[in-house]
């Protein structure tokens, strides 16, 4: 047998929870791309769709997955603290700025730092590993790149239809989140289909070999 049709990693999750994922990120992007409304109102309400339905995925994922140990508990740990970031957001959606970048920044760092670390843990075990370091990773600097807007930022500015705006901190954060997820949600899309064609390819491989050693 040779190392061309080696058995693939073993993934934790099926092929579509990425997907699952990347369904609500791709929504809301689209939803802050074509929204005049860059107000931290709309930032909380998105921030709250996602991370309700993503912290759901995780954790009904997580719970429901064969395997067992620290990853397992690592995975229900992100799914829970997506969804309490989800109840924040909901219960005050009209806490301003100040709160939105808050909540934003702490979801981000917290359960960013989680998956990096899981998927850095997983490296060689598991063939999620790598779309787990890109996820948190991302994530992660999401909450660096929202810090380093300053929360008073304000830059007068003039639109092509002549009419005098006003860029705020709000606007860049949740211009910044809708970027987020986009890339996000493009990257578990690839990761979602890699998966399901790895291990597509894996058993076609080894129904021919079957069949020339019969």
């Amino acid at each position: 047998m040779t190392s061309a049709h080696a058995e693939p990693l073993p993934a934790s999750t099926a092929w579509y929870v990425p997907l699952a994922r990347a369904i609500p990120a791709l929504a809301l992007a689209i939803v802050i791309t074509f929204s005049a409304d860059h107000s931290a109102r709309l930032g909380l309400v998105a921030l709250a769709s996602f991370t309700l339905v993503s912290g759901a995925i995780i954790l009904t994922a997580s719970v429901l997955s064969p395997h067992r140990g620290i990853a397992r508990g690592l995975s229900i740990t992100q799914g829970a603290v997506t969804l309490a970031t989800a109840v924040a957001a909901f219960v005050a959606t009209g806490g301003g700025q100040a709160y939105f970048i808050f909540l934003l920044t702490a979801f981000a760092a917290i359960t960013g730092f989680i998956e990096f670390y899981l998927g850095l843990r997983s490296r060689g075990r598991d063939a999620s590993s790598r779309d787990w370091v890109f996820a948190g990773a991302l994530t992660a600097l999401l909450a660096l790149v929202v810090l380093l807007v300053p929360p008073g930022f304000s830059q007068p500015y003039s639109g092509p239809d002549g009419v005098d705006r006003e860029l705020t901190a709000s606007i860049v954060v949740v211009g910044l989140l809708g970027a987020y997820w986009v890339i996000l949600g493009v990257y578990l899309v690839i990761a979602a289909l890699s998966l399901k064609w790895s291990r597509s390819e894996h058993a076609a491989a080894a129904a021919a070999v079957q069949q020339k050693e019969d």
